[in-house]
């Protein structure tokens, strides 16, 4: 397998499990164990787009329970006699080569996954930020030389690029220490938060100037938030940022 896998470094190792439910795409060649008319690949391709039943395969990290995974779109693109290269955009825990297994089980030849290469996981693809490993220790040596930080701006990229796919709630100055110790958000910390929130989504807490400060599982729903004077909105799960690079503006109950 080749393409993109995201690496976090010290402090933003804590985003890693926002990354680990962000939908993927990947660009595989499936190889059929008998020739199958393009027509006939194609039809049974867009039967699989949607939710669909899954069993991991054998050697998988999970236990090898039946599950669903939703599939949001799976693209033919080209058949060389018994090689079928297509693209997939998919939910997170998706194996691609069940999904081969499967297709070709119900194309009745059987097949199975020859190539694949991921083309994007979660806000990362390969047209925004992609580095080989050759670069990459390129530009690091660069960087030893010079100690030139717009050599790593090349190749590390902000934590909040991980945090795009999560709806975000944005808080007061003076709400984020609290949030920094573990408090949960209550609603008179909210300046504005993105819609089509829902209780029990992960969502991202921010600052006012775009700085990441936890990752929190809110307790109510964008249209209950609008009404709410006090009460509490999200539950933090994991803080982000240091303590004390905001002002201490709560009081520690004895």
């Amino acid at each position: 397998m080749t393409g993109v896998l995201p690496i976090a470094l010290e402090e933003a190792t804590k985003v890693v499990q926002a990354l680990l439910f962000a939908g993927k795409e990947y660009l595989c060649v499936m190889k059929l164990h008998s020739a199958v008319s393009e027509s006939r690949v194609k039809a049974v391709l867009e039967e699989f787009c949607g939710v669909i039943y899954q069993r991991p395969p054998i050697r998988a990290s999970v236990k090898r329970r039946l599950r669903t995974r939703r599939i949001y779109y799976l693209r033919f693109l080209e058949q060389d006699e018994r090689n079928v290269l297509f693209q997939v955009g998919c939910e997170a825990g998706t194996y691609i080569r069940k999904l081969c297994y499967d297709i070709g089980e119900v194309l009745g030849v059987s097949a199975h996954m020859q190539e694949l290469r991921r083309t994007r996981a979660g806000p990362f693809t390969e047209e925004n930020g992609l580095v080989t490993l050759h670069d990459l220790a390129y530009l690091q040596s660069r960087w030893q030389q010079t100690k030139d930080e717009a050599l790593l701006r090349k190749f590390i990229q902000p934590m909040e690029k991980a945090l795009e796919p999560l709806p975000k709630i944005y808080i007061r100055d003076s709400a984020v220490d609290a949030i920094c110790h573990g408090a949960f958000l209550a609603a008179p910390g909210v300046v504005s938060f993105e819609t089509g929130m829902k209780p029990n989504d992960t969502v991202a807490v921010f600052t006012q100037k775009g700085e990441a400060v936890a990752l929190a599982k809110a307790l109510t729903s964008t249209e209950q938030i609008l009404k709410m004077n006090h009460g509490l909105v999200a539950k933090t799960l994991r803080v982000l940022m240091p303590r004390g690079i905001y002002p201490k503006a709560w009081q520690k109950s004895v």
